[in-house]
């Protein structure tokens, strides 16, 4: 998937996607901002914001920035954001993999249903974790791959096709964290059938004044870690950035 590509089939679906995704996602848009506790002031980035249909559950003593490189799901997030007078919103068009934000310019990062629908998750993720403070937290909404060898061999064989549609279902949550300085703090099933999880993650680059991100090694040499369920992972990085 180019991104090129990604923007046509997504705006394609702006004017039909709160009828179709709406009501079979709102479970797992709830889930994941009901259990925020945002305090007064704090900054929320949500990566991929696309018709805004989170927009109404957030507290509104927050300050949300939202951003989406479809212009037509942008449209409609800033026809939402005005009916309901949401001067605590701000919505930029913007792509996720290179985000004009400073270091560390939020408290929590939201991405519900973007990490496999976009051409590079990796460099998503990295600038994911760039934004966001040190001990904030990235909250992903996904479906991932399948821990049952025979499901996740059938993901694997419809990808290529789903990509025509605007996603991929061979992503492992696994390999979306390893190399990362994410630990996974709550994990929750989600939407009809359960097949969506809800990841929420805390962000712990530069813990005790090491820098992680995405496998690359800090300045004294030592190895990146991946958090996940608890377990750390050996990452012996190339030392090449993804970004």
């Amino acid at each position: 998937m180019d991104l090129a590509k990604v923007e046509r089939v997504y705006t394609s679906y702006a004017r039909i996607y709160d009828q179709i995704f709406g009501k079979v996602f709102n479970e797992g848009r709830e889930s994941a901002i009901r259990n925020l506790n945002v305090q007064p002031d704090g900054r929320i980035l949500e990566v991929g914001i696309g018709t805004g249909l989170a927009l109404p559950m957030y507290p509104r003593h927050c300050q949300i920035v939202g951003i989406d490189f479809s212009e037509g799901m942008l449209d409609k997030a800033k026809q939402r954001a005005a009916e309901h007078r949401m001067d605590h919103v701000e919505l930029h068009r913007m792509d996720a993999a290179v985000m004009e934000f400073s270091d560390d310019s939020f408290d929590t990062v939201v991405a519900a249903y973007v990490v496999t629908a976009v051409p590079d998750y990796r460099k998503v993720v990295s600038e994911m974790i760039r934004v966001c403070r040190p001990g904030g937290r990235i909250i992903m909404l996904n479906h991932f791959s399948n821990d049952n060898k025979v499901i996740a061999a059938i993901e694997k064989v419809i990808s290529p096709f789903t990509k025509h549609l605007g996603w991929r279902t061979d992503l492992a949550l696994k390999t979306v964290l390893e190399g990362t300085p994410l630990h996974v703090a709550r994990k929750q099933n989600v939407n009809p059938l359960q097949l969506w999880a809800l990841v929420e993650c805390v962000n712990e680059k530069n813990v005790n004044g090491k820098t992680h991100i995405n496998g690359v090694k800090n300045g004294n040499g030592a190895a990146a870690y991946a958090h996940i369920n608890g377990t750390h992972l050996s990452e012996h990085a190339s030392g090449q950035a993804l970004v």
